[in-house]
């Protein structure tokens, strides 16, 4: 075949176009706090403790920031979408009235001698466990969190734990006590039921993340360490499976999980994947894991519509019970949860699609017993 200058000005042209169009989106993903694409891929098709140990060399080598940055951090990482406030999940109200607010920069502690006074900076894996200002442990974003200053200081290095009677009592219902949970009978803090599976979730980082590191100085501590490998205590580790049961993953923790991956470069794998929680700590270690999302027929008597959609799509189940505890959750082709899982109440149905990006995306539909999951195409 003869050259041709045009023709082959074509053909670099399209390469050049196609090229460009995989820069775009990757950096698209990476704007929106994403992973890129094969973040998770060395975790593929692994289960139990060699699943655990593939998360951790994921996971481990992020980004350490400096102490006096998490003030500046937190207004990206914990920033109400309502008010702009501090998101401090020791006086959030979800289910009634927050007592108080706190404005970034202007309320930060100081002193304090009451709730209400100041936020500080607090280790939901007290700093004391792993012995003080110990990198990267110490400045962690993952589990640091903006926190009244007098309810932190009540939590001290207390671990979690849910509360018989208690001892005390802040204004959204956070408490401290003796512990009625099987297997541990000295004093806890117990948060509110609606970040319950945020601090689990959190715990399980820190147990993956920091596997090979001593998180256990203190006899108080969630963790065991022998051999140089850390444990959860076994009472900790069901305790929080049930958290994680009990308070689904939220749109407030996939924000948070992206904010941070914007400044450390590393994720929460257990809010990426929920089920990862079974998978590494739980009763499902024998399943193996796999970030491609695998889509099964709905059955007839479901109607999902309109697909393609511009943006809401419409969820209908002629037999549906609401016995069932059915929920719906939307991912992306990564596999990760974009939208939080929702419970399911009959009728016509609604999600709404992240307002980000067209695309492909993966509505989930499941219950106690079944999973389902249909692609959606957004234009």
């Amino acid at each position: 075949m003869p050259y041709h200058k045009t023709t082959a000005f074509f053909c670099f042209s399209r390469l050049f176009k196609m090229l460009l169009a995989v820069v775009l989106v990757s950096c698209f993903l990476e704007s929106a706090g994403q992973p890129p694409a094969g973040y998770y891929t060395q975790a593929e098709n692994l289960c139990g403790n060699n699943l655990k140990n593939a998360l951790h060399n994921i996971i481990r080598n992020h980004n350490i920031v400096s102490y006096s940055s998490l003030w500046e951090h937190f207004q990206l990482t914990d920033k109400r979408a309502d008010n702009g406030k501090v998101w401090d999940i020791y006086s959030d109200n979800p289910g009634g009235t927050t007592g108080y607010y706190y404005t970034f920069g202007a309320d930060q502690c100081g002193s304090y001698s009451s709730e209400g006074d100041c936020y500080n900076r607090e280790h939901s894996v007290p700093k004391s466990w792993f012995g003080g200002s110990v990198e990267p442990m110490y400045t962690d974003l993952f589990h640091l969190y903006p926190t009244d200053g007098f309810v932190n200081a009540k939590r001290s290095n207390l671990p979690f734990g849910t509360v018989g009677s208690a001892t005390w009592t802040s204004s959204n219902g956070s408490k401290t006590g003796i512990c009625s949970y099987e297997g541990y009978n000295d004093l806890v803090f117990e948060p509110v039921d609606s970040f319950k599976g945020d601090l689990a979730r959190t715990v399980f980082y820190m147990a993956v993340c920091y596997q090979n590191r001593n998180l256990a100085v203190e006899t108080q501590s969630m963790f065991a360490y022998s051999n140089g490998v850390c444990a959860i205590k076994p009472w900790a580790r069901k305790m929080l499976l049930e958290w994680c049961a009990l308070d689904p993953v939220s749109t407030k923790e996939i924000d948070r999980n992206n904010a941070v991956y914007q400044i450390q470069r590393n994720r929460n794998p257990f809010i990426d994947f929920p089920d990862l929680a079974d998978k590494v700590f739980g009763n499902d270690t024998n399943s193996l894991f796999t970030t491609g999302v695998e889509t099964r027929e709905i059955p007839a008597s479901w109607l999902v519509f309109p697909n393609p959609t511009t943006g809401t799509i419409k969820i209908h189940d002629a037999t549906y019970r609401q016995h069932d505890n059915v929920k719906v959750a939307v991912l992306d082709v990564f596999g990760n949860t974009v939208v939080a899982p929702k419970v399911f109440t009959g009728g016509d149905f609604s999600v709404v699609l992240p307002e980000s990006a067209s695309g492909v995306y993966f509505l989930r539909i499941f219950s106690d017993n079944e999973t389902v999951v249909t692609k959606i195409l957004k234009q």
